[in-house]
């Protein structure tokens, strides 16, 4: 019994040294973490202060000084917070590598280059702009906007700060409270057997402030990995798919594949119907025809030869109806020279005048072309029935894995797919490649709308330039 009692208490002290000794390295962490946050917030705070301030006194003897301070002052604070966004989410990845083995890679997408189109302007890979610096400003901030890594950043940047808050200053409080205690002695109380009253009293205060400092010594540990979890779900993007985005996603592929599938089935309907009741009567009749002139090569020559004339006619414009069908299936100028061209075919016989700007490196795969094209056929059309427009443009670039298409035109605005089938049909139509459609178009114009898909260009083709149609 004396052995196992003596094993049992040489247990309990390794676990309470092991205990503290892990409550001493929390402490030491979350001094550093409560450091590490520090410039994240006191800098952009700082800055924005005192660029407040200077701009109030520069500006006191205009009306809107106290407007123009305080624009000024959240733009300098936000200005100096975006340039402290990666330092601050690097420092955190660091700490939590180094601390618990849990890596947090920081991927970001391809920045695009800036470009010089045609027309002089500066395409940022998101928008146009005529200056130059204008547009290197505006895609710094909107590709910082777009990156996933980036916008986890700068949530981090916020979150950081109260999260440091909330875990250290419960811990500050009992250390601070529990060394108060043992330094001041604020716990009165009447003498106990033979002890007096300041001595009962500095007992107390020692034990409870000792208790203190040992809970929120070994409370520190758990903060550092509550912090720890923290930092992972806000700065790990990969980790942060639910269950409910996953089934969201699932449901959208679920509904552009039927609406691929049922697209298809209408397909092979308006073929099946437009063979049915075209061509193959057509040809059905050149048949009966030819069977009528065989009976009357002997007895009749002459009648004979006027049916020969109106089965050739009739041949020729059974011709022509596969042709337009081929055509409206897959247009030859489009499987032959490719998007670029076809689209200018398109703009040269549309009713509006139509300005085309291809900037295609490679030719997209056959089945996005083709999507492409017949939406761009459907807004041509649009255009030209109801906008009330006097010019169209149309600009065809790929940049940074996707196909981006622009048809703006300078008509009467308020385009609305809640108002017809046409711009719900192309949504249907680039749902199914994952594309998307969006519009831009208030009362009084212009109406400008575009189409971004997904996709991977595929033949060594090069076509970028620039006409007018």
């Amino acid at each position: 019994m004396t052995t196992v009692s003596r094993t049992s208490g040489t247990s309990v002290r390794a676990q309470a040294r092991a205990a503290f000794a892990a409550g001493g390295e929390g402490l030491t962490r979350l001094v550093v973490v409560l450091l590490s946050a520090v410039p994240g917030l006191a800098l952009p705070v700082a800055a924005a202060v005192l660029s407040g301030v200077i701009a109030a006194q520069a500006l006191q003897n205009y009306s809107p000084a106290i407007l123009a301070a305080l624009l000024v002052a959240a733009f300098v604070g936000s200005a100096v917070a975006a340039f402290l966004v990666r330092g601050v989410a690097t420092r955190t990845r660091g700490q939590l590598e180094r601390w618990f083995g849990i890596r947090l890679p920081a991927v970001y997408e391809p920045r695009p280059e800036l470009e010089l189109d045609g027309r002089g302007h500066w395409w940022t890979g998101y928008t146009y702009h005529r200056s130059r610096t204008v547009a290197k400003y505006a895609q710094a901030v909107h590709w910082g906007l777009r990156d996933r890594t980036t916008r986890a950043e700068l949530l981090w940047l916020v979150v950081n700060p109260f999260l440091v808050v909330a875990l250290v200053g419960p811990v500050a409080v009992l250390l601070g409270l529990g060394v108060g205690y043992i330094l001041a002695g604020p716990v009165p109380t009447d003498g106990v057997g033979p002890l007096n009253g300041r001595m009962v009293s500095v007992l107390l205060s020692v034990v409870l402030g000792a208790a203190m400092v040992a809970v929120g010594t070994l409370v520190a540990p758990f903060a550092v990995r509550m912090y720890a979890e923290a930092a992972r779900r806000v700065l790990d993007q990969d980790g942060r798919a639910t269950h409910a985005q996953l089934t969201r996603r699932v449901a959208e592929l679920t509904e552009t594949r039927a609406d691929a599938a049922g697209n298809q089935a209408a397909e092979l309907r308006r073929i099946e119907r437009d063979l049915h009741d075209g061509a193959q009567a057509r040809l059905v009749a050149i048949g009966m025809t030819l069977g009528t002139i065989e009976h009357l090569m002997d007895t009749d020559q002459e009648a004979a030869r006027e049916l020969l004339a109106e089965a050739r006619q009739s041949s020729a414009r059974a011709l022509q109806e596969l042709r337009d069908l081929v055509r409206g299936i897959h247009p030859p100028v489009l499987a032959e020279r490719g998007l670029g061209d076809a689209v200018r075919a398109l703009a040269l016989d549309s009713a509006l005048p139509t300005e085309v700007c291809v900037s295609l490196p490679d030719r997209p795969p056959a089945p996005v072309e083709a999507a492409v094209y017949f939406s761009i056929c459907e807004l041509l059309a649009n255009a030209a029935k109801h906008s009330g427009a006097d010019q169209v443009w149309v600009d065809i670039l790929y940049r940074a894995g996707s196909l981006r298409v622009t048809v703006t035109d300078d008509g009467v605005g308020v385009a609305d797919p809640s108002r017809g089938t046409g711009l719900r049909g192309i949504e249907k139509r680039l749902g199914t490649f994952d594309g998307v459609l969006s519009i831009d178009s208030t009362s009084g114009g212009p109406t400008t709308i575009t189409l971004e898909l997904p996709c991977e260009l595929s033949s060594p083709r090069t076509s970028t330039s620039f006409a007018k149609a």
